[in-house]
């Protein structure tokens, strides 16, 4: 059956992927999104990928006049929108949590208060929200260890250390009943959106998901935005010419997910009951190192740069976090389709018809002048 759903961030990277998805299952589609000038560019209009019968709001979701317009007549909401950016959150707080925590309070409270025909509710969370992923001893035992020390940091010893044996910690994948301990002002309120939507849809009965979303990457990523995924900051290093530039020794890993198949856990989770109330891991369950992302667009561009490796490291950054998606096997059905060695061509093929301003140095100067990267 068709349903009127909006989607807010519909016109960014995921968001638009989602919008093709659901027109292409005859949906009718209202967006709203406020071209954030880091995202879109300065003066952006709506973009191009955007079809025409895509309705369009564009306004701030900290602004409850614009939730109300957006929300009425709406059955499902994909609420996507946020400020992104782990470092910048750090010294633009208020912009970060007016825009995810507050903006999202806005959204909540007129679902309690005003009339609405809601059915079901979709929020993006992220990974972040973990800091560090889990471990495990050469015993076999299960940890979760917060931020690696500053002294330790500071004489470059990268990995985790199990602090009672001495040994090197192995990352494994990560579930989601993990301790939740988001490490910048980015995953506080990606936390905040997630528990919030989640509280209220419990308490109101209104069916809600949260998908925690890992390393998404993808045609339609912002290339002159440094503060996006690390394949899309690489990716316009490299249209620049310029080497990727990579913080500790290149060996700390992610786990890589095209954006299809972000989408495919998107709609499964709109279409699946069984996930309703649920915090949900959408990823791929496979970890590669920063260093391998690097090396892998330099050879897809066959550009002849090396990765600048700079053996520093910004405050708040984890070591490794990978995803344990049997959850989203086992709720939604869902399984990821694209492996990296595939989505890093189709990434490279967009890139190629792009252009990119390079604002890697700017960005890391900003995170020097903070004395947040030493």
């Amino acid at each position: 059956m068709s349903k009127k759903i909006l989607v807010t961030g519909g016109a960014g990277f995921i968001g638009s992927h989602l919008v093709d998805a659901l027109l292409a299952q005859g949906h009718e589609i209202r967006v709203l999104d406020t071209l954030v000038p880091q995202v879109h560019g300065q003066g952006a209009d709506w973009p191009a990928w955007l079809p025409a019968q895509v309705e369009k709001i564009r306004g701030e979701v900290s602004d409850p006049l614009v939730w109300a317009r957006a929300l009425k007549g709406v059955d499902v909401v994909y609420h996507l929108a946020a400020e992104v950016g782990v470092g910048q959150s750090m010294y633009e707080i208020v912009r970060y949590m007016n825009a995810n925590t507050l903006g999202t309070a806005h959204f909540l409270e007129l679902l309690v208060h005003g009339k609405h025909s809601i059915e079901k509710v979709v929020v993006a969370s992220s990974m972040s929200i973990y800091g560090e992923g889990a471990y495990q001893t050469r015993s076999g035992k299960k940890v979760y260890p917060q931020l690696r020390q500053v002294k330790q940091l500071e004489q470059r010893q990268w990995e985790l250390i199990d602090p009672d044996s001495g040994e090197q910690l192995a990352p494994i994948p990560t579930a989601e009943d993990k301790p939740l301990y988001p490490t910048s002002i980015y995953a506080i309120s990606k936390r905040d959106q997630e528990e919030m939507c989640l509280s209220v849809g419990r308490a109101y009965k209104i069916p809600t998901v949260a998908l925690r979303f890992f390393n998404v990457y993808g045609p339609r990523q912002a290339l002159s935005n440094p503060y996006t995924g690390v394949a899309a900051i690489f990716s316009g290093r490299l249209l620049n010419g310029n080497s990727p530039l990579i913080f500790e020794d290149g060996l700390q890993s992610r786990d890589f997910v095209h954006v299809s198949d972000i989408v495919q856990g998107l709609v499964l989770a709109m279409e699946r009951d069984a996930a309703n109330y649920e915090a949900i891991n959408i990823g791929t369950g496979r970890c590669i190192s920063i260093l391998e992302v690097a090396n892998a667009l330099i050879q897809e561009l066959q550009v002849s740069v090396e990765p600048q490796i700079n053996q520093q490291f910004r405050e708040g950054d984890i070591r490794h976090c990978y995803a344990d998606i049997s959850k989203a096997q086992r709720l939604l059905g869902y399984q990821p389709k694209v492996k990296f060695e595939q989505g890093v061509g189709d990434l490279v093929e967009w890139v190629r018809r792009q252009k990119a301003q390079d604002m890697v140095e700017a960005a890391t100067a900003e995170l020097v002048a903070h004395g947040l990267t030493r």
